[in-house]
């Protein structure tokens, strides 16, 4: 039982052999709980905030190919931010009398379509892949490479523009259910891009590539 004494001050009441016992509760007392439950409210809505945070970061953003009106596909959004996978290299200076792609293909994957393929180990309907094309720096030696710091090697230089393919088995059912598209070979990328013949892109890749028309042999992240 709760009273207070004449000078306003909080008394719990308890009995000791039928005997009320008023005991005075000092003011520094009652600040120190209030403040120890705020204080355990501010954690528990961190702890709930930061739970969240990760959730979503774990879940990630899904970015689905975008079509113009006529059908053409749309510059894909973030493309930095998606999975990458890997950069094959074929410099010019080692492909007479040129290399078709004379450039470091850095390639990502769609964060929602890898998403899918680890736990399928399949290219789900809608994958997207988008490849970068970045030039090397000029070469000092006859094979193309220079020397920097690190070394001797072939080193990144400018971004010369991109290429993305999009797994569609009804909109590409005649190159093996993917589209290939360039978005020019040059910088700046081009906002949207037309199909590719499959005399251009997707014979080689249906007969060269290890799985599904993707050159995983080229990328231990998924080559299983």
């Amino acid at each position: 039982m709760r009273n207070r004494n004449a000078r306003g001050a909080l008394l719990v009441s308890t009995f000791d052999d039928d005997n009320e016992v008023r005991t005075p509760i000092r003011p520094a007392r009652i600040r120190l709980a209030v403040s120890a439950a705020i204080a355990s409210g501010v954690i528990a809505t961190a702890v709930f905030a930061k739970s969240l945070s990760g959730s979503s970061a774990q879940t990630g953003s899904c970015y689905p190919s975008k079509y113009t009106a006529s059908g053409d596909p749309i510059l894909p959004e973030n493309f930095h931010e998606w999975v990458y996978v890997g950069s094959p290299l074929t410099p010019n200076a080692l492909n007479e009398p040129e290399a078709h792609f004379p450039e470091f293909h850095n390639v990502y994957i769609e964060p929602c379509s890898y998403a899918t393929y680890k736990k399928t180990n399949v290219f789900p309907e809608g994958t997207i892949f988008f490849k970068e094309l970045q030039l090397t720096l000029p070469g000092q030696n006859p094979d193309g490479s220079r020397t920097e710091p690190s070394g001797r090697g072939y080193f990144p230089g400018p971004w010369n523009g991109a290429d993305v393919t999009v797994k569609d088995s009804k909109r590409y059912a005649d190159t093996g259910a993917w589209g290939y598209y360039n978005f020019n070979h040059h910088e700046p990328k081009a906002p949207t891009a037309k199909l590719r013949a499959k005399t251009e892109c997707a014979y080689c890749h249906i007969a060269s590539a290890k799985k599904d028309e993707v050159w995983t042999q080229f990328y231990p992240l998924l080559d299983k």
